[in-house]
């Protein structure tokens, strides 16, 4: 590193600031300097101990990220986001699964806590009886990403909005008979998202029952088994909308296995606006969670907490995507 220093013309710890991220800009340190600080250190072969660094600061440079199904594509876009952000600025992130169970997280936790991770990220966050285990006590710095939970900083979607935004689609579009697939009552997502529909129908006059919301889960066998009970209520809803996009894809085959057509019968919405969507036969209306930003502006909130910064929660503006499967409109008489 003085080697670097010296043909640099700049102090030593200058260096290893501008050495900390693989490339981008450094606070603090202009570009310039940061672009010859480099450059020499590549000219000179040189690269920062990371073993060393660590005795230093007393940190691993490493964050743990937290999530509920590594196999989700959302959830891993998600954390493709953090662990861009988190790579640039010299942190490495470590990611587990959780099964969405509190226990397997306690048991995660504490592995990683024992790789010295430095902070968390946590994506399965419940809404009740989660005391995050006990990280908040621990004096660990974390993040929560995706869900929310009282008294925790967070970065999410603005789930209520995009709730509200299906709501509004549906409802211009003449539904007045919708039913709810509502994903797993602990999850903020859940509930977030179908609140915010029924809010909006509510405000438009149009009462959604409890038997219209379904809360058995997030994938393709929820959605089928609730678009099962959904089609067998008198009146039929003539439009669901589920609150995540796998099991919205449930949802439309066992519309299928009725003999009916999506985006002609009976109109199905998402959320997430995952790959798939628009790439179905009867492309798929979803909402735009963004997940790549949430990551991106949940490991950049992280960052500030490690350098002792407050940080308040941030919600992600959703966007609907309309599509084939919800393009139709009703008759309201």
């Amino acid at each position: 590193m003085g080697q670097v220093a010296e043909r640099a013309g700049v102090h030593k710890s200058t260096v290893s600031r501008a050495l900390k991220g693989s490339h981008g800009p450094v606070p603090g340190v202009g570009e310039d300097v940061v672009k010859r600080v480099r450059r020499i250190a590549a000219e000179l072969g040189y690269r920062p101990d990371p073993v060393a660094a660590s005795l230093r600061t007393r940190r691993a440079q490493t964050v743990g990220v937290l999530i509920p199904r590594l196999t989700d594509g959302v959830l891993a876009t998600i954390f493709e986001g953090i662990d861009d952000v988190l790579s640039r600025a010299g942190y490495q992130s470590l990611v587990a699964s959780t099964g969405d169970n509190i226990e397997e997280r306690h048991r995660r936790l504490d592995l990683l806590l024992s790789r010295r991770c430095d902070a968390f990220i946590i994506g399965d966050a419940h809404l009740v009886n989660d005391e995050i285990a006990g990280l908040k006590e621990r004096g660990v710095p974390f993040l929560l990403v995706n869900r929310r939970a009282p008294g925790h900083a967070s970065v999410t979607c603005a789930d209520v909005t995009g709730g509200r935004l299906v709501g509004a689609h549906l409802y211009e579009h003449g539904h007045r008979h919708i039913g709810i697939i509502g994903g797993h009552p602990w999850a903020s997502t859940a509930l977030d998202r179908a609140d915010g529909c029924r809010g909006y129908l509510a405000e438009q006059g149009v009462d959604l029952p409890d038997t219209h919301l379904l809360q058995y889960g997030f994938d393709v066998a929820a959605g089928r088994r609730a678009a099962k009970a959904l089609l067998d209520l008198t009146p039929r809803p003539t439009a669901i909308f589920a609150v995540n996009d796998y099991s919205a894809l449930g949802a439309m085959a066992t519309i299928r296995d009725r003999g009916l057509t999506v985006g002609k019968d009976i109109a199905v919405v998402g959320f997430n606006d995952t790959d798939m969507a628009s790439d179905l036969p009867i492309s798929l209306t979803s909402v735009d969670s963004r997940p790549r930003h949430m990551g991106d502006s949940a490991a950049r909130l992280l960052l500030k907490q490690l350098a002792g910064e407050e940080v308040e929660s941030q919600q992600i503006e959703p966007v609907l995507r309309p599509r084939m499967s919800s393009d139709f409109f009703l008759d309201v008489v």
